[in-house]
């Protein structure tokens, strides 16, 4: 992947794991490494209920968002996603943190957010509990579009929104899925990604 705050566009530089294996998403945008002083100030967003987090590190994504759609580098998205929880996950936790990144950010940008497009009726294991191989096996069948919103993604362009891409499975999932029925395209926003 190319520096934070840059993008993974979808013309070269392209990393060779891309080569390998191109990611379903159109374009990445992530506005810094996870790590030190944002590994921690997500991992108290997210596991120690402090929702309130959730407007600074959008800002920080809506400016990295900004300088690449300034630049013409991606098209704008028409719609803001955002990887659903499970139910269960969604109870313990009490919020979601990629819905409270994705709320601010279409404030932000004034791009439409929508949290009822995408479903996880699947609760899997913790994505960080487990190796690299196994993550994506974790997550198949993991998301669904809502029978009721597929209008709502037919033929647009989506931003789907998480707080952070490790390795990237979650988005692959979550953005085969809404490329399955019927989005144009899907770009992967994420606060933060694994150097």
């Amino acid at each position: 992947m190319l520096p934070a705050t840059d993008v993974a566009a979808p013309v070269p530089p392209v990393c060779g794991s891309c080569l390998r294996r191109p990611p379903p998403w159109s374009a990445a945008v992530c506005a810094e490494d996870y790590a030190f002083p944002w590994d921690r100030l997500i991992a108290d967003f997210k596991f120690h209920d402090q929702p309130e987090l959730a407007q600074p590190l959008a800002a920080r994504l809506a400016q990295a968002a900004s300088r690449v759609l300034e630049a013409g580098d991606i098209a704008p998205p028409e719609l803001l996603v955002p990887v659903p929880l499970s139910a269960e996950r969604l109870r313990e936790r009490g919020y979601n943190q990629a819905w409270e990144l994705a709320r601010r950010l279409g404030a932000d940008l004034r791009i439409e957010a929508d949290a009822r497009v995408l479903l996880r009726p699947v609760d899997t294991a913790h994505q960080a509990t487990l190796p690299r191989v196994e993550r994506e096996r974790n997550l198949h069948g993991a998301f669904m579009v809502d029978p009721a919103q597929r209008g709502a993604i037919a033929g647009r362009r989506i931003a789907l929104v998480d707080d952070v891409m490790t390795t990237g499975a979650t988005l692959r999932e979550a953005a085969l899925e809404l490329l399955r029925v019927g989005a144009a395209e899907v770009q992967a926003w994420a606060f933060a990604r694994t150097p």
